[in-house]
């Protein structure tokens, strides 16, 4: 199955390349990466995304914890938190066919971000699902893609608020993120695998 995980992680180099390398060492899938900036300083939000076994989740997220990199670490799953993603989309359009684009780009909420002589760009940000079924109706319809680009998901909990919100909001411990956004950093002892399989039990 799908896990989704939110890590704080210092805005250093090689970092990415150190968390890539954990999951290979797991011998896990990586679907989807995204990492930017976070409302904290020198620190980066990064939301990662993999195929494995539903009882893996907790061990994951320890893994991550034990690179001194990591800040913080949550797994978030549809009903507790908000996931978008970004998706631009160019179709081979001539006169004769933009209007029917627009239509369909307006039915499911996608906009034009471009327009050239030839090919028409749409900018869609929904859930998965959504992005998938724009790209289906359009191959289905007879329009060639020519080019496909999507960020991967992006998660926050809901109703969690950053140290910035807190902050504005008179908390006196603003900085203190693990009990306001992030669940309890797992034991320093835990037992970690060194990969999970898919028959593991």
């Amino acid at each position: 199955m799908l896990h989704t995980f939110v890590a704080l992680v210092q805005d250093k180099p090689g970092v990415l390349t150190r968390v890539a390398s954990l999951f290979r060492r797991l011998n896990i899938n990586i679907v989807s990466l995204t990492v930017g900036e976070s409302e904290r300083a020198e620190v980066s939000r990064m939301t990662i995304v993999c195929e494995a076994p539903d009882h893996a989740a907790h061990r994951i997220r320890a893994s991550l914890y034990k690179l001194e990199i990591t800040v913080d670490v949550d797994e978030v799953g549809r009903a507790d938190a908000v996931i978008r993603e970004l998706c631009l989309i160019k179709v081979a359009a001539g006169p004769k066919t933009r209007s029917q684009i627009f239509e369909l780009a307006n039915v499911f909420r996608a906009r034009v971000v471009d327009l050239a002589p030839e090919s028409v760009m749409l900018e869609m940000t929904g859930a998965a699902s959504k992005i998938e079924g724009l790209i289906q109706v359009l191959t289905e319809s007879g329009y060639t893609i020519l080019e496909v680009s999507r960020t991967g998901r992006m998660a926050m909990r809901r109703g969690h608020h950053t140290s910035r919100v807190l902050k504005a909001l008179g908390t006196p411990d603003p900085d203190h993120h693990d009990e306001t956004s992030f669940p309890e950093k797992p034991g320093a002892d835990e037992i970690l695998p060194t990969e999970f399989a898919e028959d593991e039990s």
